[in-house]
């Protein structure tokens, strides 16, 4: 909950070295938990700058613009993120509900049952039963 704190910690540790992405990252979710959807896009964007294959940012940089409710661009980073990791049960998670408010709902039941079935295959109960309402909630 120390926000600024957390963004401190990360300034630092980005001084120390400008090419760590997970602090990109990281300070992008800071700015996103405060609803600093630019901020946060930001350093999403330095992340994968520095590491093109960092799923967790793209799917992070999604978020941010779902929240902005730019659908389109949210879908194109959570299926780079997806591409990259297709196991991310997160990202299909994710995408299935921009599918959703988009009105795509055989799209957005398509992804949480694949988000389902990963969670389970994870042995993440949370997040199966996360996939399983979102699913229900299409009947």
């Amino acid at each position: 909950g120390n926000y600024e704190a957390a963004i401190a910690d990360y300034n630092r540790a980005i001084e120390i070295n400008p090419n760590y992405a997970l602090a990109y990252n990281g300070r992008g979710l800071t700015h996103r938990r405060q609803g600093n959807y630019e901020a946060a896009i930001a350093d999403y964007n330095r992340a994968i700058e520095i590491n093109p294959n960092y799923h967790n940012a793209y799917n992070n940089r999604g978020f941010a613009h779902r929240s902005q409710g730019n659908y389109e661009a949210a879908i194109a980073d959570y299926n780079r993120a997806i591409e990259i990791n297709p196991n991310y049960a997160l990202a299909y998670k994710n995408r299935g509900d921009a599918y959703k408010v988009l009105g795509e709902k055989q799209k957005a039941g398509s992804d949480w049952q694949t988000a389902a079935n990963l969670y389970r295959k994870q042995d993440n109960n949370a997040g199966y039963q996360g996939a399983m309402n979102s699913l229900r909630s299409l009947q």
